[in-house]
Parts: C-alpha cells; structure tokens; sequence
C-alpha cells in the first residue's frame, strides 16, 4: 500500500477547480484533491447524467444531494439518495452511475481499496 501522512488541514472546496468530464449523457464535475494513495473528491452529476464507462475502481460513495442509481454490469441496480452510499474494492464489481434530476457526491478512493 502506498499512502503518506495528511497533516492537518481545512479544505474549502469553493476554492478547488472543478474540471468537467462528460458522461454519455450529461456532464461530471470533479473537484479533486490528490494525495499519494489516496484521492478525495466531491464530483457532480448534472440532469440527465450517464457515465461513459463501467468502472472497477473502489470508492467510497456518500450521496450529499440528491439521488443517483448505481448500476452493475450484471443487472443490479441500487437507488442512493441524500444521506446514503456505498463502498467497494478494487475490481470487485463492474458499477457506473446514472441520475435524472442530477447529484452531489462524496468521493473517496485509493490504495487502501486494493482488492487482495
């Protein structure tokens, strides 16, 4: 695992840049910070948003507003909603996120999601 120590520190994320992804439909807007190991993120889903891609990375997911469903590659489908989230390790699910009315999220991901 390769992670550092994070000294002490106030993030205001009105101050952090926020760069836009486009999904299949809709737009992502990620505002990052980047840590050895590790990568927090609070990112957007606009009206309408379907991701581009299947991912199997590991997050860590906490809905701020708003609700979104996560879809896996198998068929499952799981509706998040303000106050909800979920967690998964590296390459242990093939997910992607859809939402009709847009979302805010809390993201968290890095080496310590390594799937053993």
């Amino acid at each position: 695992m390769s992670v550092e120590n994070i000294p002490f520190q106030t993030i205001n994320w009105d101050d952090v840049a926020k760069v836009t992804h486009p999904g299949t439909t809709g737009l992502a807007f990620w505002q990052t910070l980047q840590f050895k190991g590790l990568r927090v993120r609070i990112v957007e889903y606009s009206k309408g948003y379907l991701a581009d891609h299947w991912c199997q990375k590991g997050h860590i997911v906490q809905c701020l507003e708003g609700e979104f469903t996560t879809e896996l590659e198998n068929g499952e489908k799981f509706q998040l909603k303000k106050g909800m989230g979920y967690i998964v390790s590296d390459d242990l699910s093939s997910h992607r996120s859809v939402t009709e009315t847009g979302v805010k999220l809390l993201i968290i991901d890095g080496d310590f999601l390594m799937a053993e």
